[in-house]
Protein backbone atom coordinates (compact mmCIF):
# COMPACT_ATOMS: atom_id res chain seq x y z
CA UNK A 1 0.00 0.00 0.00
CA UNK A 2 1.70 3.38 -1.19
CA UNK A 3 1.57 6.43 1.50
CA UNK A 4 2.14 9.77 1.29
CA UNK A 5 5.51 10.12 2.74
CA UNK A 6 7.57 13.07 4.10
CA UNK A 7 10.10 13.50 1.39
CA UNK A 8 7.22 13.40 -1.02
CA UNK A 9 5.88 16.78 0.60
CA UNK A 10 8.92 18.37 1.10
CA UNK A 11 10.36 18.02 -1.94
CA UNK A 12 7.15 19.93 -3.24
CA UNK A 13 7.73 22.85 -0.54
CA UNK A 14 11.35 23.50 -1.27
CA UNK A 15 10.89 23.69 -4.90
CA UNK A 16 8.78 26.95 -4.16
CA UNK A 17 9.21 29.80 -1.77
CA UNK A 18 6.90 30.03 1.16
CA UNK A 19 5.83 32.83 3.27
CA UNK A 20 7.06 32.71 7.02
CA UNK A 21 4.79 32.02 9.93
CA UNK A 22 2.48 29.70 9.59
CA UNK A 23 -0.18 29.22 12.25
CA UNK A 24 -0.43 26.10 13.67
CA UNK A 25 -3.30 25.10 16.86
CA UNK A 26 -2.00 22.16 18.60
CA UNK A 27 -4.65 20.17 21.11
CA UNK A 28 -3.15 20.84 24.63
CA UNK A 29 -3.15 17.31 24.81
CA UNK A 30 -0.89 16.84 22.13
CA UNK A 31 1.85 18.07 24.63
CA UNK A 32 2.88 15.02 25.67
CA UNK A 33 3.99 13.40 22.26
CA UNK A 34 6.14 16.07 22.05
CA UNK A 35 5.10 17.46 18.88
CA UNK A 36 4.23 21.15 19.80
CA UNK A 37 7.59 21.61 21.85
CA UNK A 38 9.27 20.60 17.97
CA UNK A 39 6.93 22.69 16.29
CA UNK A 40 7.60 25.54 18.57
CA UNK A 41 11.54 25.71 17.71
CA UNK A 42 10.77 26.41 14.31
CA UNK A 43 11.15 29.75 12.93
CA UNK A 44 8.33 29.63 10.57
CA UNK A 45 5.71 28.63 13.15
CA UNK A 46 3.47 30.35 15.04
CA UNK A 47 2.14 27.97 17.84
CA UNK A 48 -0.86 28.52 19.46
CA UNK A 49 -1.88 25.39 22.26
CA UNK A 50 -5.58 24.95 22.98
CA UNK A 51 -8.37 22.58 23.19
CA UNK A 52 -9.61 21.59 20.29
CA UNK A 53 -13.22 19.66 20.28
CA UNK A 54 -11.80 17.47 16.92
CA UNK A 55 -8.47 16.46 15.56
CA UNK A 56 -4.89 17.27 17.03
CA UNK A 57 -3.77 19.87 15.06
CA UNK A 58 -5.27 22.78 13.33
CA UNK A 59 -2.82 24.24 10.33
CA UNK A 60 -3.33 27.72 8.67
CA UNK A 61 -7.43 27.40 9.86
CA UNK A 62 -7.53 25.12 6.24
CA UNK A 63 -6.53 20.97 7.47
CA UNK A 64 -7.47 19.72 10.28
CA UNK A 65 -4.58 16.51 11.05
CA UNK A 66 -5.59 13.70 13.57
CA UNK A 67 -2.42 12.12 14.81
CA UNK A 68 -2.76 8.29 15.70
CA UNK A 69 0.85 6.59 17.15
CA UNK A 70 0.31 2.87 16.27
CA UNK A 71 -0.99 1.92 19.66
CA UNK A 72 -3.59 4.34 19.39
CA UNK A 73 -4.87 3.86 15.69
CA UNK A 74 -5.21 -0.49 16.36
CA UNK A 75 -7.01 0.59 19.86
CA UNK A 76 -9.75 2.93 18.09
CA UNK A 77 -9.80 0.24 15.48
CA UNK A 78 -10.38 -2.80 18.18
CA UNK A 79 -12.97 -0.97 19.91
CA UNK A 80 -15.15 0.10 17.56
CA UNK A 81 -14.15 4.24 17.54
CA UNK A 82 -12.02 4.44 14.57
CA UNK A 83 -14.52 5.28 12.11
CA UNK A 84 -17.02 7.43 14.56
CA UNK A 85 -14.01 9.40 14.27
CA UNK A 86 -13.11 9.43 10.57
CA UNK A 87 -16.77 10.67 9.91
CA UNK A 88 -16.68 13.28 12.06
CA UNK A 89 -13.17 14.49 10.46
CA UNK A 90 -15.04 14.10 7.35
CA UNK A 91 -17.93 16.38 7.96
CA UNK A 92 -16.03 18.69 9.07
CA UNK A 93 -15.68 22.05 7.21
CA UNK A 94 -11.53 21.98 7.38
CA UNK A 95 -9.83 19.62 5.29
CA UNK A 96 -8.86 16.50 7.24
CA UNK A 97 -5.41 14.23 7.41
CA UNK A 98 -4.50 11.42 9.62
CA UNK A 99 -1.14 11.03 10.05
CA UNK A 100 -0.08 7.82 11.49
CA UNK A 101 3.40 7.76 13.56
CA UNK A 102 5.68 4.47 13.77
CA UNK A 103 8.19 2.72 12.82
CA UNK A 104 7.54 -0.71 11.05
CA UNK A 105 8.71 -2.81 14.08
CA UNK A 106 6.01 -0.31 16.37
CA UNK A 107 3.14 -1.50 13.77
CA UNK A 108 4.67 -5.41 13.81
CA UNK A 109 4.66 -5.43 17.53
CA UNK A 110 1.05 -4.87 17.46
CA UNK A 111 -0.77 -7.96 17.66
CA UNK A 112 -3.19 -7.24 14.67
CA UNK A 113 -4.10 -8.68 12.12
CA UNK A 114 -2.49 -7.11 9.03
CA UNK A 115 -5.76 -7.57 7.02
CA UNK A 116 -7.67 -5.52 9.55
CA UNK A 117 -5.10 -2.37 9.50
CA UNK A 118 -5.01 -2.28 5.69
CA UNK A 119 -8.92 -2.81 5.15
CA UNK A 120 -9.38 0.13 7.68
CA UNK A 121 -6.86 2.10 5.60
CA UNK A 122 -8.61 1.56 2.55
CA UNK A 123 -11.76 2.88 4.29
CA UNK A 124 -10.27 5.76 5.77
CA UNK A 125 -8.26 6.81 2.14
CA UNK A 126 -11.15 5.67 -0.25
CA UNK A 127 -14.17 5.72 1.58
CA UNK A 128 -13.86 8.47 3.55
CA UNK A 129 -11.39 10.49 1.45
CA UNK A 130 -9.11 11.19 4.53
CA UNK A 131 -5.68 11.11 3.20
CA UNK A 132 -3.29 9.21 5.69
CA UNK A 133 0.21 10.18 5.67
CA UNK A 134 3.12 8.33 7.52
CA UNK A 135 5.64 9.45 10.17
CA UNK A 136 8.48 7.16 11.59
CA UNK A 137 8.54 9.62 14.88
CA UNK A 138 7.53 12.85 16.43
CA UNK A 139 10.30 14.51 14.57
CA UNK A 140 8.83 13.37 11.40
CA UNK A 141 5.81 14.31 12.06
CA UNK A 142 6.00 17.83 13.32
CA UNK A 143 7.50 18.59 10.04
CA UNK A 144 5.11 17.07 7.85
CA UNK A 145 2.90 19.52 9.57
CA UNK A 146 4.70 22.05 8.90
CA UNK A 147 5.10 21.34 5.04
CA UNK A 148 1.61 21.50 5.31
CA UNK A 149 1.30 24.73 6.67
CA UNK A 150 3.85 26.09 4.12
CA UNK A 151 2.02 24.08 0.89
CA UNK A 152 -1.10 25.94 2.04
CA UNK A 153 0.35 29.30 2.30
CA UNK A 154 1.71 28.74 -1.26
CA UNK A 155 -2.58 28.19 -2.33
CA UNK A 156 -3.00 31.56 -1.24
CA UNK A 157 -1.41 32.51 -4.04
CA UNK A 158 -4.03 34.45 -6.25
CA UNK A 159 -2.28 32.73 -8.75
CA UNK A 160 -4.19 29.35 -7.71
CA UNK A 161 -7.26 30.10 -8.34
CA UNK A 162 -8.25 27.24 -10.43
CA UNK A 163 -7.37 25.09 -7.02
CA UNK A 164 -10.34 26.83 -4.99
CA UNK A 165 -12.43 26.84 -7.91
CA UNK A 166 -12.24 22.93 -8.08
CA UNK A 167 -12.56 23.09 -3.66
CA UNK A 168 -16.36 23.78 -3.00
CA UNK A 169 -16.69 20.70 -6.02
CA UNK A 170 -14.34 17.93 -4.48
CA UNK A 171 -16.15 18.91 -1.20
CA UNK A 172 -19.58 18.05 -2.25
CA UNK A 173 -18.11 15.20 -4.12
CA UNK A 174 -16.25 13.66 -0.57
CA UNK A 175 -19.72 14.31 1.02
CA UNK A 176 -21.58 12.17 -1.27
CA UNK A 177 -19.07 9.42 -1.19
CA UNK A 178 -19.30 9.53 2.47
CA UNK A 179 -23.47 9.13 2.69
CA UNK A 180 -23.15 6.18 -0.01
CA UNK A 181 -21.46 4.29 2.79
CA UNK A 182 -24.31 4.31 4.70
CA UNK A 183 -26.73 1.33 4.63
CA UNK A 184 -29.59 1.54 1.64
CA UNK A 185 -27.90 4.88 0.34
CA UNK A 186 -27.04 5.10 -3.26
CA UNK A 187 -26.16 8.21 -5.65
CA UNK A 188 -29.20 9.36 -5.79
CA UNK A 189 -30.02 8.96 -1.97
CA UNK A 190 -26.94 10.47 -0.90
CA UNK A 191 -27.02 13.68 -3.11
CA UNK A 192 -31.31 14.07 -1.69
CA UNK A 193 -30.17 13.85 1.83
CA UNK A 194 -27.06 16.32 1.74
CA UNK A 195 -29.94 18.75 -0.04
CA UNK A 196 -32.45 17.89 2.49
CA UNK A 197 -29.98 18.30 5.90
CA UNK A 198 -27.95 20.72 3.59
CA UNK A 199 -24.32 19.37 5.50
CA UNK A 200 -22.84 15.69 6.88
CA UNK A 201 -23.52 16.53 10.16
CA UNK A 202 -27.26 17.47 10.29
CA UNK A 203 -27.61 14.32 8.15
CA UNK A 204 -26.11 11.61 10.48
CA UNK A 205 -27.52 13.38 13.87
CA UNK A 206 -30.80 13.20 11.99
CA UNK A 207 -33.40 10.85 14.33
CA UNK A 208 -35.27 8.19 12.39
CA UNK A 209 -38.39 10.11 12.04
CA UNK A 210 -36.66 12.95 9.76
CA UNK A 211 -34.73 10.48 7.92
CA UNK A 212 -38.01 8.53 6.81
CA UNK A 213 -39.09 11.33 5.46
CA UNK A 214 -36.57 11.52 2.57
CA UNK A 215 -38.03 9.90 -0.65
CA UNK A 216 -36.81 6.24 -1.26
CA UNK A 217 -36.30 5.81 2.67
CA UNK A 218 -38.40 3.68 4.78
CA UNK A 219 -38.67 2.49 8.15
CA UNK A 220 -35.91 -0.48 7.42
CA UNK A 221 -33.55 1.68 5.85
CA UNK A 222 -33.69 4.61 8.49
CA UNK A 223 -33.43 2.68 11.35
CA UNK A 224 -30.06 0.71 9.91
CA UNK A 225 -29.14 4.24 9.45
CA UNK A 226 -28.96 5.18 12.52
CA UNK A 227 -28.06 1.50 13.72
CA UNK A 228 -25.41 2.34 11.81
CA UNK A 229 -24.16 5.20 13.35
CA UNK A 230 -24.14 3.97 16.89
CA UNK A 231 -20.54 3.05 16.72
CA UNK A 232 -20.68 0.10 18.65
CA UNK A 233 -17.81 -1.97 18.81
CA UNK A 234 -15.87 -3.90 15.94
CA UNK A 235 -14.54 -7.35 17.48
CA UNK A 236 -10.97 -7.95 14.88
CA UNK A 237 -8.94 -11.26 15.58
CA UNK A 238 -5.66 -9.90 17.03
CA UNK A 239 -3.04 -12.00 15.40
CA UNK A 240 0.16 -9.85 12.93
CA UNK A 241 1.06 -12.09 10.39
CA UNK A 242 4.66 -10.39 9.82
CA UNK A 243 5.77 -7.38 7.14
CA UNK A 244 6.43 -3.57 6.93
CA UNK A 245 2.60 -2.45 6.19
CA UNK A 246 3.48 1.40 6.63
CA UNK A 247 6.96 0.76 4.57
CA UNK A 248 6.32 2.99 1.05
Amino acid sequence: MQFITMAAVAAVCIESGMPNRILIIADDRERVSGIPALLERMPDVELRIERLPLGDYLVDHSVLIERKSAVDFSSSLLDGRLFGQAARLAACPDRPAVILQGTARDWADLGVRREALQGALVTLMLIFDIPVLRAADADEAARLILYTGRQLARLRDPNHAPWRQAKAKRKRTRQLRLLQTLPGVGGQRAATLLDHFGSIRACLEAPVEELQQIDGIGPKTAEAIRETLREDAIKYESRFDGGDLLLP
